[in-house]
């Protein structure tokens, strides 16, 4: 008996200016499946699923060999409509949602319920009413398949980022001719609480019979959820398994092609009694005003040398911290450096006094997108610190040849895989674009480094480089580092010290290899109060 498929890839090539970024791919996906799709980046997971949703870049330049096949027949979607109409939904890393627009508006959009009016009865179809309650009706179904609880009438603007991926997510469940669901980095904005929720949503859609294609670099997430699996490396498929014959070792040396081990260990928690009061960074009752990420009231002292770890839930708080010392969003209280004062709500200050921040929003704040890999990683130190600037006369003028050199050696430092240092950052992969965010605050030379969600979206073996080079920079350069993660596991894997937000407040620290309940309790308010009874 021939097997069926849904989604049937075949011989996929694709190549940009001479460069082939993908070689005969193959992949196929039945009904009811969750095919798990991993590879680092640049491997050409991104390539692939621009070939499968139509997306213009592909057809752009030059299109691409191989075929596409639907439930058996040969389509080649060549838009996005044509990919839609076809019953291919795709969650894209990057939100594609209307900030002014309501939850419920967004997942409607271009699909809205309409009924009868006065108008229409004389005029024709074209002056029909929206069908409001329909859409709330139908907007409330499609979160509540994915457990969440979101207020419909909020605008996207300002919410989490958990919270607009469940709402990316919702706008897809509810396409009535769905048949083939694309997750690209679905959790990589999600707290593990939230992951949780999601990767049971993603089961209840392959038992309504949706095929699932699901991209990630959390590797314990695609052995927990998915049925089989492919691995991508430059550009060409390494192998097709059953999930039950992986484990994530295995995995991880497929994607890279040699074998992954940590350049150090988890730091041990001797540093945790350390009575050290040399203290580089005080914040004195902090206020935060960061929409979803309240501070209210933070108490918290960061010693000097130690790589304090950040963590909490969505929502609690821990993401207002950094943006609240750098001045993102308007902020009360008392920041002290090295004992003096230093000005709120003044990121240029913040920056001239040693503190240097890699944001969690890499495409809204950390990054300039029209412009090159090489002005990105430079123009922060130039505007600051006066540095690659040379005196020709009474002018001021860059000197290109120590951006470039600089540039290129971040590059080279960090992996960051492109064309060239002019390569636009927009058009780079999400963690390659993380890094050369990195690139950029190191640039800085801080004496304090704060982080948010450093590694999200970024392949196993650059999460590496990226938390090897945090350690690196602490320990033979004694830079104090911040680092907010969503992440308990990476954050023990680096910290001397792990704070716990809940509520806007610092709830507690515990070394980094305190207990998992501890931990759990802290996280949901729940320790201190154990601890009363």
């Amino acid at each position: 008996m021939t097997e069926s498929f849904i989604l049937e890839m075949k011989n996929i090539s694709k190549d940009y200016s001479g460069n082939k970024v993908l070689k005969n791919v193959d992949i196929k996906i039945k009904s009811g499946e969750i095919h798990g799709l991993v590879g680092e980046n640049g491997a050409g997971k991104s390539t692939l699923m621009n070939v499968l949703f139509g997306m213009p870049v592909i057809h752009s330049t030059g299109g691409y060999e191989g075929e596409i096949l639907i439930e058996g027949q040969v389509c080649n979607p060549r838009t996005p409509k044509e990919a839609m109409d076809l019953g291919i939904g795709m969650v894209h890393q990057e939100f594609m949602l209307i900030p002014g627009f309501t939850v419920t508006e967004n997942i409607k959009l271009n699909r809205e319920p309409t009924k009868t009016s006065f108008l229409s009865l004389v005029f024709g179809q074209k002056l029909q009413n929206l069908d409001v309650n329909k859409m709330k009706h139908d907007s409330k179904k499609s979160l509540n398949t994915l457990g969440v609880s979101i207020d419909d009438w909020l605008p996207i603007a300002g919410l989490p980022v958990g919270y607009m991926q469940f709402v990316e997510i919702a706008r897809e469940i509810d396409k009535s001719n769905l048949k083939l669901l694309v997750f690209d980095e679905p959790t990589a904005v999600l707290t593990e609480s939230e992951a949780e929720i999601f990767l049971s949503a993603v089961r209840k859609l392959a038992d309504m019979e949706i095929a699932i294609l699901f991209i990630s670099h959390r590797l314990d997430e695609i052995l927990n959820v998915t049925d089989n699996i492919t691995v991508l490396r430059d550009g060409e498929v390494v192998k097709t398994l059953p999930t039950k014959d992986a484990n994530i070792r295995y995995i991880a040396e497929l994607m890279v092609g040699r074998k992954i081990e940590r350049s150090y260990t988890s730091i041990h928690s001797s540093s945790f009694e350390d009575d050290n009061e040399d203290y580089a960074l005080e914040i004195n009752n902090l206020f935060v005003n960061m929409p979803g990420e309240v501070i209210k009231g933070l108490d918290l002292k960061v010693k000097r040398g130690e790589i304090l770890g950040i963590g909490g839930l969505a929502g609690q708080g821990k993401i207002g911290i950094a943006n609240g010392i750098m001045g993102l969003y308007p902020t009360k209280g008392e920041f002290l450096k090295d004992g003096k004062p230093i000005p709120l709500n003044n990121p240029k200050a913040t920056l001239n006094q040693g503190i240097a921040f890699v944001s969690e929003d890499r495409r809204g704040i950390g990054l300039l997108l029209d412009d090159s890999i090489e002005y990105n990683i430079a123009i922060s130190a130039i505007q600051t610190k006066n540095r690659f600037i040379k005196k020709i006369g009474p002018l001021n003028m860059i000197s290109f040849k120590e951006t470039k050199n600089h540039s290129l050696r971040m590059v080279k430092e960090l992996d960051i895989r492109c064309t060239s240092i002019k390569q636009s950052t927009q058009k780079l992969s999400g963690g390659n674009q993380q890094k050369v965010c990195i690139a950029r605050a190191l640039t800085l030379e801080p004496d304090i480094l704060l982080v948010s969600e450093p590694t999200r979206g970024i392949d196993i073996g650059a999460k590496n480089i990226v938390l090897d080079l945090l350690v690196k920079l602490n320990k033979e350069l004694g830079m104090t580092i911040i680092i907010t993660s969503s992440e308990l596991a990476e954050l023990r894997s680096i910290s001397d010290r792990i704070a716990i937000i809940f509520n806007g407040k610092l709830e507690g620290i515990f070394p980094p290899d305190a207990s998992d309940a501890d931990f759990g309790l802290m996280m949901a308010g729940e320790y201190n109060k154990k601890e009363a009874l």
